[in-house]
This record gives structure tokens, sequence and C-alpha cells, in this order.
């Protein structure tokens, strides 16, 4: 599924070299950052520095210029380490968006900088309080005045604002009820929060039940040079949907890393933990689940390596992606509720970390993208079925 013998050597040595850095970050690092809703700040920084979070820019601009294929592996083994892609991933999925459809110019400005760690690419302002998944409902508007935009709005779950040195945003150039189809009048600029901040745009963090650094993000007549349009006016809508896609497959990627962490914890504690004078593990009851699991997190491992693959490949792959996603991220919570089922009580107690990450895995139900509207684009776009909403 990885390609050829040599690929896959490669993919495994990135593997090894990836769990090998996730392990100068104990268990408690994340118990405390938990406790403390902080940013992984020097996780972030050792990822960079090691280069992979670079992993998708071409070598001209300082990156590794890989495909999604290898981001995927990145992030998977991340999870399956116990720690969290959370304040890694988003610089992954963006990046195509300006990797695409950005000019030369924006290329070589940013890209280097980004390469390098200098600056963090963590932010992607797409979703609005109304609009939710319905993106093409969305109301952040951009005017054109000379040689400037002026934006004005607000965005939701912008996850990382606070620490993100630039944004994708999605923002209105057109009304929705002067454009003849709704996915048009949509375009994508690539905000320098440095500049914005304090001076037209607003930050407010969103407390939640895990540590993921979620915020509302308010636009009051900010300013914006021309120059931070990405591609054409009015085509942003399309521009995205291939960063969706990306994002939903590492996404998934995760999600299969936490299913293998969530296993190997529950396998570990079954044949370890005696009750009734014999290993837990012996008992069908908490066997047959905890194997059930393990099956079904490979099966979804595979359909995110085939979005994958036809991602690096030019593929159209919405419905791989939509399906990797969903497969994953059941795949990975029913992971989750089997190993905290395992450990009974303890599963609850802070020290053994399974409280910490059923409640981070159980996000991905939800985010980027719910099951429900995954079952619906399948039965529409795939299946033929009529249009459920």
């Amino acid at each position: 599924m990885l390609g050829s013998e040599t690929n896959l050597e490669e993919i495994n040595e990135i593997r090894r070299s990836v769990a090998s850095l996730c392990g100068k970050f104990s268990p408690e690092y994340w118990r405390e950052l938990d406790r403390e809703r902080a940013y992984p700040t020097d996780f972030v920084d050792a990822m960079t520095k090691a280069g992979f979070l670079s992993v998708l820019i071409p070598e001209e601009y300082g990156g590794v210029g890989q495909g999604l294929t290898v981001a995927a592996n990145i992030l998977e083994e991340v999870h399956a380490n116990g720690a969290n892609a959370a304040a890694l991933h988003a610089q992954m999925y963006t990046m195509g968006t300006l990797l695409r459809h950005g000019s030369q110019e924006q290329k070589d400005k940013w890209l280097p900088k980004i390469a390098s760690g200098d600056l963090r690419l963590q932010a992607f302002g797409v979703t609005e309080p109304a609009a939710g998944t319905d993106t093409t409902s969305i109301t952040t508007y951009a005017r054109r005045d000379g040689d400037q935009y002026v934006i004005n709005g607000q965005k939701v779950w912008t996850s990382r604002a606070e620490h993100s040195d630039l944004m994708i945003l999605l923002a209105r150039t057109q009304k929705k009820e002067e454009t003849t189809r709704k996915s048009e009048g949509m375009s994508v600029f690539l905000i320098d929060m440095r500049e914005a901040v304090g001076k037209g745009m607003t930050i407010k963090p969103i407390r939640t039940m895990l540590n993921h650094a979620t915020t509302e993000v308010f636009f009051d007549n900010l300013a914006i040079p021309a120059s931070a349009l990405i591609g054409e006016e009015g085509k942003g809508f399309r521009y995205i949907l291939d960063g969706m896609n990306a994002e939903r497959i590492l996404i998934a990627a995760e999600c299969v890393g936490d299913a293998k962490w969530f296993t190997e914890k529950s396998t570990s504690y079954a044949n370890e933990r005696v009750v009734f004078g014999k290993p837990i593990g012996t008992n069908q009851g908490v066997q047959f689940p905890i194997a059930r699991a393990f099956a079904e997190a490979q099966a979804a491992r595979l359909m995110v390596y085939a979005a994958a693959a036809k991602f690096d490949a030019g593929e159209a792959c919405g419905p791989e992606a939509n399906m990797a996603k969903l497969l994953a991220s059941e795949a990975s919570w029913k992971a989750a509720d089997t190993c905290l089922q395992t450990y009974g009580g303890f599963g609850f107690a802070e020290e053994y970390d399974v409280e910490r990450k059923f409640r981070e895995t159980r996000l991905y139900q939800v985010a980027p993208v719910s099951t429900n509207l995954i079952l619906s684009y399948l039965g529409e776009h795939v299946l033929g079925m009529p249009r459920s909403y």
C-alpha cells in the first residue's frame, strides 16, 4: 500500500525517528500540559527542527518534499506513541492551498520561513457559528478597497490561533445571494496575524473538554494588503476542498495511531492484571473486544493509506478521504472505549493516560467533519441517493 520496498523502508525509518523523538517527551509532559491547558511548544519546536512539519514543502523552499503518505505516517506514529499532533497537523493540510494556488511571490516569501520554523502556519479560519459545516453559508466578508481588502466577520473553532503567525482564511468576496452557485464568491487569504491582532483581529480562547487550544476569531474592519489573496478572487471554495481531503486523511491517520496506542495498552493490562487468580485477558469478555478493535483499526488503516496514495497521485479522492475519516475515527473510539473498560476504575486515573487519550480521540467523531455528514456525502455523491440535507 505504501509503494515499493525501498519506499517502505524509508517510511519505516521516518517512523522510527518520530518514535525516538516522541520518546523524549514523557507521559508526564502531556499530563502537565493537559492540566494547565498549555500549548506543547517544546514538542512543536522539536518536530519542526527535525523537519517533520516541513514534510510537504518542496526542497527548493527548504522543506523535505514528500507527499501526504509520509505526512500521514508521521502523524500516525505521533499518536501511536501516546502524544498528540493537534498542534502539528494544520500546517500540513493547509500547506496545499499555498503550494497549489499561491503566487510565486507568496511562495518565495513564506515557504522558507515556514520550513525553517521561523513562522508557524497553524490557523485555518473557515468555520463560523451560524454556518457550522455548511461552509457555503459563511458570511465573513472581505471588501476590496483599492490596494487592500477590509474584512468583517467571525470564525469559530479556529484552533491554534494564539500560537500561529499565519492564517489561511476563507471569506466571501461576493454575497451568497448575488451568486448563481452557492460555492462561488468565496476567496482565500493568507493573513499575517502578527500584523492583524489588535488592529482589527481579536482572538478569544474557548475552553473545551480537551486541551486543543481552540478559539473564536473576530474581524472588525481588518485591513490586509491585496497581495494576501491566494489565487483568483471567488475561487476560494474550490481551493480549500483539496485541503479538506488532506485534513481528513491526516486526522484519520492520527485516529489509527490512537487505536494502536489504546490496543497496546489494553493488551498489556489484560495480560498483567490478575483477578480471581488469573489474568483478565483469559476471559473472552475482555479478550474479544480488544481483538475486534485491533481488526477494525487495521482495516481502517488500509483505507487511510489508499486515500493518501490517491491524493499523492493527484487523483480525486473525496470518497476515500471521507471513508478513511469515518472508519478510522470509529475504530479509534471503539479501541478507546474498550481500553477504558479493560482498565475499569483505573482507566479514570490520570496516571494511566487512558482518560486523557479517551477525551482526545472522542473529538474525531465530530471534527473536522461529523460522521453523519460523511454518511450523507457517501449516500448522495457515491451511491446516488437523494440529497438528505
